[in-house]
């Protein structure tokens, strides 16, 4: 089985290749969330799956409550992976998961990294890819993930991720302070552009979302995926003015 987790789209697609290869069952973190499932029954020799964005330079909290939750039963033989996708490195994501998975005991016995277009938006600096690193990252994407797919079959016991330049302070001093205070609801907002198409409220895959009055409203339940923002038609949807120059990326390979 093969959980994942995904905002705009980058992961579900890498999980949705990778579920299709390996005949896999596919697992929607979030639904299971919501539907209070947390114990699964593996069967002998299965692999079992981990996928996910990195946020900055670590896992998504989101990913890491539901591996601390998560109950496997006959776990003994099966093949443990994660794999996630980043706009360029994924710093100590790799020893974070891992030592996640360690926790509960278990083994994890490959990990990869997969390059997709970036689109994280809400600090100075960072934006989208242009369009044209946009469709040379989603081109050698599909060759990437046929290679881990391969791996994976085989059962390769190897850890793939590009760490980048000082991995070290980048997971262990930087992400800390994004999880305490670059997960937030509190600057978005719609201007007068919006046209209640209410995409952003379908898409949030928190179900963070709902239509009040015609217009968005935000809860406090928000993991900063920004699929909010990326999807929507009328570039609406802002983070105070933060994103107010910035691009738009939902990648096109899934709905």
């Amino acid at each position: 089985m093969i959980f994942y987790f995904s905002g705009t789209g980058n992961s579900k697609w890498i999980a949705e290749q990778l579920a299709g290869v390996l005949k896999e069952q596919l697992i929607f973190i979030l639904e299971a969330m919501r539907n209070a499932v947390t114990h699964y029954e593996l069967a002998d020799k299965e692999k079992v799956g981990f996928v996910f964005p990195i946020y900055s330079w670590g896992p998504p909290p989101i990913v890491l409550q539901f591996l601390q939750g998560l109950s496997l039963s006959n776990y003994h033989s099966q093949y443990f992976f994660f794999v996630c996708s980043c706009g360029d490195d994924t710093g100590l994501a790799q020893q974070v998961f891992c030592d996640a998975v360690a926790a509960k005991r278990w083994r994890c016995d490959a990990g990869f990294s997969v390059t997709m277009p970036n689109n994280y938006v809400l600090l100075p600096g960072f934006d989208v890819d242009s369009k044209e690193v946009e469709k040379r990252k989603l081109d050698d994407a599909v060759q990437r993930v046929a290679e881990v797919g391969e791996m994976i079959e085989e059962r390769t016991k190897s850890f793939q991720c590009n760490e980048g330049r000082f991995p070290f302070i980048k997971t262990k001093l930087i992400n800390p302070l994004f999880i305490k205070k670059g997960i937030s609801v509190g600057k978005f907002h719609v201007t007068d552009a919006c046209i209640a198409c209410k995409r952003c409220e379908k898409v949030c895959p928190m179900l963070n979302i709902v239509m009040v009055g015609w217009k968005p409203v935000w809860g406090a339940d928000c993991t900063s995926c920004l699929a909010c923002y990326h999807v929507c038609p009328q570039k609406a949807v802002q983070y105070g003015k933060a994103t107010k120059k910035k691009g738009q990326y939902f990648n096109p390979n899934v709905k």
